[in-house]
């Protein structure tokens, strides 16, 4: 018994010094994590005293900002804007061509060829276009040119003699948030009416009519977008009790889209040229001359002798020849109420690639028969032909981008004329050299 007593007396002591052991250890790590908290204490507390700091010191800053433009704006003259936001709301926009232009004409005379004309001509146009909330707007342009509403170009001549601007441009703009891709505008506009591959079968690219028209375009679905546009204009304004010429139209046109890149655009449109028949030359009305092409009664007053209803239908297809873009595009026109049978006319063409980046280029061809009485001649291309109907022939093209916001272009027209009194066409020709200068 003494002997087992003794033995557990020594295993009661080696446990409680074991004990005594792990209670010192477990002291001394109690005291290193009671350190560390403290020096972390410590640091978080250095850290907020520079967050206070740096926060008083910016907020001095903000408010010493705020004094410095509070007294500029005391110091600005009276009556001046202490905001320029305005000028945000402002976008102007321009171009500027030097153009030189060849001539020549086939005559009836015993010399078969007049002598060509040279001669160079500048065009120059300023837009101001004014954002005045988020549904209206306004837009103004001057341009060179004379009182012809087909062309805006100005020839360099008359003894250096100043030269004329003209307002080119004055309308609204109301585009409602409550319907979304309507555009509504009012005054002298931009022609609402799409056409394809910019030709001008119809309308010269320069004319800007006059009253009220609208655009309005929706996609309708991921391949299909509509769009639809449409006015009434005013062409002149007369005392007499004849109704007044006018021009009411309305165009429809859906694009789809096959695939990238291929696209095929086709569209109908409608033009009702009111008050026209039994009326003087509109081209003497604005300085020109003559009723290019269309039938008029001879006689000291030449007046129209038809009325013209135009229905158009129109087509284009746009593709890629490997990184090349292509479009093929055609126009056929018919004016159903003409007396005569030279109602018809039709155009195709094509246009390779498009100008871009500097050292891109793009070329266009265009195939055009117009007859006499199938659209107003008076305010279609003024160019092909020397303007107006009745002729027939080639439009090539060229466009080569030289730099950023700078471009040079050639044109050749290679046209019959068949509005002459001596019972057969002549020969056309011009030829135009452009450089063309664009800022916005």
């Amino acid at each position: 018994m003494p002997a087992a007593a003794a033995f557990v007396l020594l295993l009661l002591f080696s446990a409680r010094a074991a004990q005594a052991d792990e209670l010192s250890d477990l002291k001394q790590q109690m005291d290193t994590t009671m350190k560390l908290l403290q020096e972390m204490q410590e640091r978080i507390t250095q850290l907020e005293a520079r967050q206070t700091l740096k926060e008083k010191s910016l907020t001095e800053q903000i408010e010493a900002i705020a004094k410095k433009t509070e007294e500029i704006e005391k110091a600005a003259p009276a009556g001046l804007p202490t905001s320029a936001s305005w000028v945000e709301r402002i976008k102007w926009s321009g171009d500027f061509r030097y153009r030189h232009e060849s001539i020549d004409e086939e005559t009836a005379g015993s010399v078969r060829w007049k002598a060509g004309q040279n001669r160079h001509r500048i065009r120059a146009r300023l837009m101001l276009e004014a954002t005045l909330n988020d549904e209206w707007g306004l837009g103004f342009r001057l341009a060179s040119g004379s009182a012809d509403p087909t062309s805006t170009n100005q020839t360099l001549d008359s003894s250096f003699s100043s030269k004329d601007i003209w307002l080119d441009l004055a309308y609204f703009d109301y585009h409602p948030a409550a319907v979304k891709g309507l555009n509504v505008y009012g005054g002298k506009i931009k022609n609402p009416f799409y056409m394809v591959g910019g030709n001008q079968l119809i309308f010269d690219g320069d004319l800007n009519p006059e009253g009220i028209g609208f655009t309005f375009e929706r996609a309708l679905n991921e391949r299909d977008t509509l769009r639809l546009a449409g006015g009434g204009f005013w062409v002149d304004e007369g005392s007499g009790s004849a109704a007044d010429p006018s021009l009411f139209g309305a165009q429809a046109m859906i694009t789809h889209t096959i695939g990238n890149p291929d696209k095929v655009t086709a569209g109908v449109s409608y033009y009702d040229f009111g008050g026209i028949k039994g009326y003087g030359s509109l081209p003497a009305t604005w300085g020109g001359t003559g009723f290019l092409g269309n039938s008029n009664s001879g006689g000291l007053t030449p007046l129209y002798t038809n009325d013209y209803d135009v229905f158009e239908v129109f087509g284009e297809y746009a593709t890629k020849c490997g990184a090349t873009p292509l479009s093929f595009f055609g126009n056929w026109i018919q004016n159903i109420n003409a007396t005569s049978n030279e109602d018809t006319g039709w155009l195709i063409g094509a246009k390779v690639n498009k100008v871009s980046d500097p050292g891109s280029w793009e070329g266009s061809y265009m195939y055009r028969d117009i007859q006499a009485d199938a659209t107003v001649g008076a305010m279609n291309d003024s160019d092909f032909i020397g303007g107006g109907t009745d002729g027939k022939g080639h439009t090539f093209g060229l466009t080569y981008q030289v730099s950023k916001n700078v471009q040079a272009a050639v044109t050749y027209f290679l046209n019959e004329d068949r509005a002459s009194t001596a019972g057969r066409s002549f020969d056309y020709r011009r030829l135009q050299g452009d450089l063309l200068f664009k800022f916005k």
